[in-house]
């Protein structure tokens, strides 16, 4: 593995690098920074690649949660990015790579490792795209021209984001990843409240027909806007919820912080990794179509996954750990598809599929949460290292480095495992709603927005209180 490391930080010196600020930019750096690269984003967002066509039509999920659009620059958008990272932290946590992220030597080869492992990713997701008709070719083009041209410009689009993504965390606020999440999820989320106002069947078209049900037909329509109000305040009741820990400052006296300890207290994080993880089932499982292998009678292609004429997954194994699209974004048809519908093939009831996708997701988020924790130092072991290093200490108790971490570890692990859990049942749930931009892209971008929000107020006080910057490190 050493060599593996060595070899990739060969590669990446390279690779063009993003420097560090040589001073803290200020909010309104941060700020124009962060609209840049936003601007960026959205423009190759809209940019189709040359030799492929616009597949149009509305948002699926893999598409909000990776902030990608088929067809355009961003076909495959983060989705590298995270999976490399996933990647990364599954082979940490198994011991495979033996990296101290406290070391800064070794953190840069992990995060060289990751930046070349996504640019890997990138190349290999943007050939299963073109080469599987998920995005079309343009009409008229030597396909033998038009293929590798397509998949060059979709591997570079991931390429541009990878580096936004630098751009921001460094220069701008918060993560360039979640903020490219929220604004993929909150254009899809205006784009179908447009649509369901000003539609073909939508809220105008219904009422502009008249008569008795006019009224209540508009209020079905509406129903999605509404359940995405419900599930955005539920999210946000839950952001809040929080346990403070009293500090004191052994170079400040007077000064009594508390440590806040937030219900969903990796944030966001492990139903990213989780959601990227299925986006990818979907991704490859298109690869088992047209594929068959019977044993004693059954199609063991077909129990793992069945892949329709139009390429989407319908059945089998892998199709319980995905997400359930039908009904469209009729709230009413959605739910009626859920408690009704069945699979194709093996006659699984799609109640079954909600469960199964609702327990997993949130099995996952919780594995996810455990790795997260203990590479970005959130665990008890890494907070009380922070803490200590920070000049902090327990009211009432000495910097004692075990009484501290056992105080800690009464919070974190369970809030580790009890926060993972519901952010990733909360947005399974959120899911089956029926909700405008899906129950885990609301998850995400309101979660995104509250820690920007966080983030922002910290950056203003640290600018007008300058001795606390030196005291917090």
């Amino acid at each position: 593995m050493g060599a593996i490391l060595e070899f990739g930080h060969s590669i990446a010196k390279m690779l063009p690098e993003i420097k560090p600020p040589v001073r803290p930019p200020e909010v309104k750096e941060r700020f124009m920074w962060t609209g840049l690269a936003l601007f960026t984003f959205f423009l190759m967002y809209n940019v189709i690649a040359v030799g492929a066509e616009d597949a149009g039509g509305g948002f699926d999920f893999l598409q909000m949660i990776t902030a990608s659009k088929l067809g355009s620059l961003l076909t495959t958008s983060i989705g590298p990015i995270v999976l490399a990272s996933i990647f990364l932290q599954l082979f940490s946590g198994a011991g495979i790579i033996d990296l101290d992220p406290k070391n800064p030597k070794e953190k840069a080869k992990f995060q060289e490792l990751q930046k070349i492992l996504a640019i890997a990713i990138a190349l290999i997701e943007a050939a299963i795209f073109v080469m599987t008709g998920r995005v079309m070719l343009a009409e008229g083009m030597d396909p033998a021209i038009a293929m590798p041209l397509v998949i060059l410009q979709i591997t570079m689009g991931s390429i541009i984001v990878l580096y936004l993504d630098e751009v921001v965390t460094k220069y701008g606020i918060g993560s360039g990843i979640s903020l490219f999440i929220a604004a993929g999820v909150s254009f899809s989320i205006i784009g179908g409240a447009i649509g369901l106002v000003f539609g073909e069947s939508g809220v105008l078209s219904v009422m502009a027909g008249g008569g008795a049900e006019a009224i209540p037909n508009a209020l079905i329509v509406l129903a999605p806007i509404l359940v995405t109000i419900i599930v955005w305040f539920a999210v946000s009741y839950g952001e809040g919820m929080k346990v403070e820990i009293p500090l004191a400052y052994q170079r400040a006296r007077g000064l009594s912080p508390k440590l806040p300890l937030n219900l969903f207290y990796l944030s966001n994080i492990p139903v990213i990794f989780a959601s990227a993880l299925l986006m990818n089932v979907q991704l490859f499982a298109v690869g088992l179509a047209g594929l068959s292998f019977t044993v004693g009678g059954v199609d063991v292609v077909h129990v793992l996954g069945y892949v329709d004429a139009n390429n989407q997954l319908t059945d089998g194994i892998l199709y319980l750990l995905t997400p359930i699209y039908g009904g469209g974004q009729n709230t009413l048809a959605h739910i009626n598809f859920i408690l009704n519908g069945v699979t194709p093939l093996f006659g699984i009831p799609e109640w079954v599929h909600a469960i199964v996708y609702v327990l997993f997701l949130s099995m996952v988020s919780v594995l996810f949460g455990k790795f997260w924790a203990e590479t970005s130092n959130m665990d008890t072991k890494g907070m009380t290292d922070q803490l200590i290093q920070s000049g902090m200490q327990i009211p009432g108790w000495r910097t004692d480095r075990r009484m501290l971490e056992k105080i800690l570890d009464k919070y974190i692990p369970p809030l580790i495992f009890l926060g993972s859990f519901l952010v990733g049942l909360l947005a399974g749930l959120a899911d089956l709603s029926g909700a405008l931009g899906t129950g885990t892209g609301i998850l995400l971008t309101v979660s995104i927005f509250y820690r920007t929000y966080q983030q922002m107020k910290r950056q203003k006080m640290l600018e007008s209180t300058p001795f606390l910057n030196e005291i917090l490190g």
